[in-house]
């Protein structure tokens, strides 16, 4: 089944993202629900794209594992059987779209780190040779690898854009000692998902983060390594100096391009074609990265 709305959760609203809906589950609890909705250039769409929400629910569920030995998450289950305020009874719109989550006190900051040079990295590099203050060598071109992986923070806008700021803007925001420890745990797990990625035939080119506080220590929470906050491409086809081949929205922006749309709501209808590529897409990247079979709704 498709889902667009989850109204039919009677719980007080915690917020409402462009994809997510999160509840307020009793005091210290949040039920996390991926929708099918997608979002390109800030815009939402009316048109929801297949099997998304689960797809993107069970990416970051398998890299919140997979990461543990980083750093702890906020997830308390994904079996909707265990979730309480009697939430099982919508087992057919929550199973395999939703988590169980500790609230946890966020950190205002956006985590981003990159080990190729694409995206607003490269306009920032083109303008001036650096990437949020870090100077990188000369004549580097569009999706090289970078290095080593950097560490290019954003604020967390309420709306609109994020915008990038330096390592020292995050230091005067959060203290040192806590934004030693985002940059430190960002570069990790970057490390080790890319690593894993390449075994799995995919580059991880950039993924951003956003951690808490829970209990006195840092956790990581949100989504994780999902198509919707990370770039990969397809190592196979992979050549510095063009556009690479991608399993993200980049299909979906690519095809946005090529209308007289001004990219202000509404957004335009998207074609069957486009629904179905864009939900195969998600689908790949799943089953590429977790060697799992994709069950579908």
């Amino acid at each position: 089944m498709l889902l667009k709305d989850t109204s039919f959760i009677d719980l007080p609203v915690f917020v409402k993202g462009k994809v997510r809906d999160v509840y307020e589950v009793g005091g210290d609890k949040l039920l996390m629900i991926v929708t099918d909705r997608i979002s390109a250039f800030d815009v939402v769409f009316d048109d929801l794209i297949p099997d998304k929400g689960r797809v993107l629910n069970s990416i970051s569920t398998f890299w919140f594992d997979f990461c543990k030995d980083i750093i702890g998450n906020h997830v308390i289950t994904t079996d909707v059987s265990e979730y309480p305020m009697g939430l099982s009874k919508f087992r057919n719109e929550l199973e395999g779209r939703s988590m169980l989550v500790h609230r946890v006190s966020m950190i205002p900051a956006e985590c981003i780190v990159r080990g190729y040079l694409e995206g607003s990295g490269l306009k920032d590099y083109k303008a001036t040779g650096n990437v949020c203050g870090i100077p990188l060598p000369a004549g580097l071109r569009q999706a090289d690898r970078l290095p080593e992986p950097i560490f290019t923070p954003s604020t967390k806008a309420s709306e609109g854009h994020d915008m990038n700021v330096s390592y020292d803007y995050v230091k005067d925001q959060i203290g040192e000692a806590l934004a030693s420890e985002l940059k430190e745990k960002t570069l990790a797990i970057y490390r080790k998902a890319a690593a894993y990625a390449e075994t799995r035939g995919i580059l991880l080119a950039d993924t951003k983060f956003e951690f808490g506080v829970l209990d006195g220590k840092m956790v990581i929470a949100d989504e994780m390594l999902s198509p919707d906050s990370s770039r990969f491409w397809e190592l196979a086809d992979y050549e510095p100096g063009r556009a690479q081949k991608s399993f993200d929205k980049q299909y979906l922006r690519e095809y946005l391009e090529t209308l007289d749309w001004n990219k202000q709501y509404p957004a335009p209808s998207l074609p069957a074609d486009v629904i179905a590529k864009t939900a195969a897409k998600y689908v790949e990247a799943y089953e590429r990265l977790t060697g799992r079979t994709f069950a579908g709704a």
